[in-house]
């Protein structure tokens, strides 16, 4: 079986610093998502991106794959960055991630799940996005999620990376959206993430409705050493809304593992 083709960049920031690796949410790219927190992250680590099939820089997808096939793919490349690497990623970034821990915990350091879950809610309600996705384009997504990603007051308050954001929902290949919202409908961690050792950190933001707390209490309870972390005045894209923070709360992370 092919694996998907997964844009990765080229590590920046401290030369022989730990490699951070961090993840994209579905219709996002990750170097908008996570653009005002890599330079924070630079000056102690060198920081790797990484996008989903048809998001951002990776191509296109047109045959299935599952969340297991995205670890795979990013597996491999942690190999060749020298891993292991400390892991960060948003929403379905954040369940490869627990994927990585579950099927390759070797080459993690450490693992943040931000604004994520050990499952995402009704298979049948993923499998109805993909329809209307390839139905109707991922433009018809932007309203919706506008008010599901932001916390009140974010969007007035960083309007050009959450207008940013948007667009690169508009911009998703519709395929490879619809893809990605089918292998999430067969996403399901929650007994296989149990007693695992790498460190994870699960972090939700305040208003997330989409992966709240008690998601982010659960991925922590059910591996060995896991600690949860809200992010004040944030929504499901915490990263973008607030970066400051979000930094803060993974250096310190990092630091100790």
């Amino acid at each position: 079986m092919t694996l998907p083709d997964l844009a990765v960049t080229s590590p920046v920031g401290a030369d022989g610093a730990p490699i951070v690796l961090l993840g994209p949410s579905l219709g996002t790219a990750a170097a908008v998502l996570w653009e005002d927190v890599v330079p924070i992250l630079a000056r102690r680590y060198r920081v790797s991106l990484w996008d989903l099939p048809g998001h951002g820089a990776s191509v296109p997808a047109r045959d299935a794959f599952s969340i297991a096939d995205l670890a795979d793919a990013l597996a491999a490349t942690i190999r060749e960055l020298g891993g292991p690497i400390h892991y960060a990623g948003v929403s379905l970034g954040g369940a490869v991630g627990q994927q990585l821990v579950v099927s390759h915990g070797d080459l993690l350091r450490s693992a943040a799940i931000v604004c994520s879950g050990a499952a995402f809610g009704d298979p049948q309600g993923w499998h109805e996005r993909a329809a209307r996705i390839r139905a109707q384009g991922t433009p018809v997504l932007v309203a919706q999620q506008s008010e599901r990603w932001f916390a009140p007051g974010s969007i007035a308050a960083r309007p050009v990376i959450t207008g940013r954001l948007l667009h690169t929902l508009a911009d998703a290949d519709d395929e490879s959206y619809a893809l990605c919202c089918e292998a999430l409908a067969d996403y399901d961690l929650r007994a296989a993430l149990r007693d695992r050792p790498t460190p994870v950190l699960a972090m939700y933001g305040e208003y997330d409705e989409v992966s709240p707390r008690a998601d982010a209490e659960l991925i922590a309870s059910t591996v060995a050493n896991g600690r949860v972390v809200g992010v004040a005045d944030a929504s499901h894209l915490a990263p973008a809304e607030k970066p400051d923070e979000v930094a803060a709360e993974l250096i310190r992370f990092f630091e100790e593992n």
